[in-house]
């Protein structure tokens, strides 16, 4: 069974960092280009990251402005997100899944985690 399992959020101060994991079961992460993707309360699912595969290289979304990172162990097959130097409007319920090509994220399409919440307050 093809599946995403993600962890390591919590609640944290403004500041503050946590890193996030995605693990992996059922298929070669290694073979998949892979997002995360954020729920952000009043705005729906918004883009952070593409971690491709191979030689694909890693993008992110613009309103992260150098304070997140995102990597993958293949061996582990697991995907990783930094987040650094946390803001409040970083409050949001965070994703992986495959990629996807159209102009708007749904979560009837691909393979997505349930999610592991992002809570950033003081």
């Amino acid at each position: 069974e093809v599946r995403l399992v993600e962890s390591g959020g919590g609640l944290v101060q403004p500041g503050e960092s946590l890193r996030l994991s995605c693990a992996a079961s059922g298929f070669r992460l290694s073979m998949a280009d892979m997002s995360w993707v954020r729920q952000v309360p009043g705005k729906g699912l918004e883009w952070v990251s593409n971690v491709d595969r191979g030689d694909g290289g890693i993008s992110y979304a613009g309103s992260i402005q150098g304070r997140f990172t995102a990597s993958r162990d293949n061996e582990k097959n697991t995907l990783y997100l930094q987040l650094n130097s946390l803001k409040t409007e970083d409050t949001a319920l965070y994703y992986c899944a495959t990629r996807q090509y159209g102009v708007k994220w749904s979560k009837d399409v691909g393979v997505w985690g349930q999610g592991t919440q992002v809570n950033v307050s003081s």
